[in-house]
């Protein structure tokens, strides 16, 4: 008996995937990229070493450029053996700019005074980094302590 019974009518399952939840998310999470990458940009690059280091051995073909800043402030470049009369950070920029287009894997090192403040120094480093240096360091001398424990 066919006519007393509903037959339940079964439906075949999907096959296709709903994609547009998925777009969404993948619109929110662009954006949200989009708005923080610049900030985390900001920063000028420092690695710290964790313990105490040898000397770095310089390439000996390669002229190091030395960036200089004494106790008021005043800057100085020397590339090689060729040192420089005290001049304005923008000048720094222009030359450090200058050299680093001749060779962008050359290092460019930071000696700064102990009596400078941290935000020149910081300055600096900044100017370096928008002039193409990309590899930056600091000079330090090694401390002097007494190592017989008296």
């Amino acid at each position: 008996m066919k006519g007393g019974m509903m037959q339940s009518v079964r439906r075949k399952p999907m096959s296709e995937i709903n994609v547009v939840p998925y777009i969404d998310v993948m619109l929110v999470l662009l954006v949200i990229f989009m708005v923080t990458a610049p900030m985390l940009t900001q920063g000028v690059k420092v690695d710290l070493p964790e313990t105490t280091s040898d000397p770095i051995q310089a390439e000996k073909e390669t002229e190091s450029v030395v960036v200089s800043v004494d106790a008021n402030g005043a800057y100085f470049l020397q590339v090689g053996d060729e040192g420089s009369d005290p001049m304005p950070l923008e000048r720094v920029r222009e030359q450090v700019s200058k050299i680093m287009a001749g060779r962008s894997n050359r290092e460019v090192l930071v000696r700064g005074d102990q009596n400078v403040q941290y935000g020149t120094v910081v300055r600096l480093m900044s100017v370096l980094q928008q002039a193409g240096a990309t590899n930056v360091g600091l000079i330090t001398e090694a401390e002097e302590t007494d190592r017989t424990g008296g």
